[in-house]
């Protein structure tokens, strides 16, 4: 059902397995079965948990109890006994405009030093992670020919089945022409490794060597630590909030929202400029 009718994405699935079995294995194996009280008690055991966690899982299994609602299976959906702790929704993870020029700083002294064809194809994916804001399944997924120099642009199907169009900077419209002249004209992938594409976590590998080199942590530079900057510092250059959820391909804005983390200086700074009675302040003011 999660797959047919709700479109849900591979990781999505493999997540809702994973904590559906954990579930079943602490319940015995009877959860299809379980009653109220045996939630309570699930609930009870995910205390060590965190709150994300423990709000993911329940989700997960009021999803299942509904499905078999809704199939006949149960007469009952006992999936109100399930906690609902209240989700803090993190900040993310950015790097600011220094560590960017850093990353691209180490870039262009790999390609200079370095392997030739290895850095040409990162600096290809890092173009690409933070100029058009991909997450790490599309971009090593993308068909090989999927940038091509006459359109600007990309589209996606990302999660939920869901389209958006992908604008390509011309940096990372040139970074990967360089790439794809070096990519086997019998190749599927714009990133190919052995029979298929490059996995996330080679690609995971990748950016945490080259952010060691640039003197960035390992903790602070992932794939989506990249989208997270490119959504960032769009924001901060004056990009809608609607467009930005475009780019981005959040089905709720609510999920575009947390990238307005904007300092309080900056907001002072935006209302005394564009303000439409900021040339009606007294003078000396």
């Amino acid at each position: 059902m999660m797959a047919a009718e709700a479109g849900a994405a591979p990781n999505t699935l493999a997540a809702y397995e994973r904590d559906l079995r954990g579930a079943s294995e602490t319940l015995g194996g009877a959860l299809a079965a379980a009653s109220a009280e045996s939630l309570k008690g699930l609930g009870e055991a995910w205390l060590p948990f965190k709150r994300a966690t423990v709000a993911r899982k329940a989700a997960a299994l009021r999803r299942f109890f509904g499905f078999l609602a809704d199939e006949k299976i149960r007469s009952d959906d006992p999936s109100a006994a399930l906690p609902r702790p209240g989700t803090e929704r993190p900040l993310p993870k950015i790097l600011d405009h220094a560590a960017v020029d850093a990353l691209f700083a180490e870039l262009e002294r790999r390609k200079r030093e370095g392997d030739a064809a290895a850095d040409l194809r990162l600096a290809a994916i890092v173009e690409l992670l933070y100029g058009s804001g991909l997450r790490a399944t599309e971009l090593v997924s993308l068909p090989r020919h999927a940038v091509q120099p006459e359109k600007p642009y990309l589209i996606l199907k990302g999660k939920g089945g869901r389209e958006r169009l992908v604008p390509i900077s011309d940096r990372a419209q040139a970074a990967v022409a360089e790439w794809t002249a070096l990519v086997p004209r019998a190749s599927l992938w714009l990133f190919p490794s052995g029979k298929a594409h490059l996995t996330r976590v080679r690609l995971y590998q990748l950016l945490k060597e080259l952010g060691a080199g640039a003197g960035i942590p390992p903790d602070r530079i992932s794939p989506h630590v990249l989208r997270h900057a490119f959504a960032t510092h769009l924001l901060e250059g004056g990009a809608d909030l609607r467009a930005l959820q475009l780019l981005l391909g959040h089905a709720d804005i609510a999920t575009t929202q947390i990238y307005t983390h904007v300092d309080s200086r900056r907001l002072v700074e935006l209302v005394n400029s564009r303000h439409p009675l900021v040339d009606l302040r007294p003078k000396g003011a």
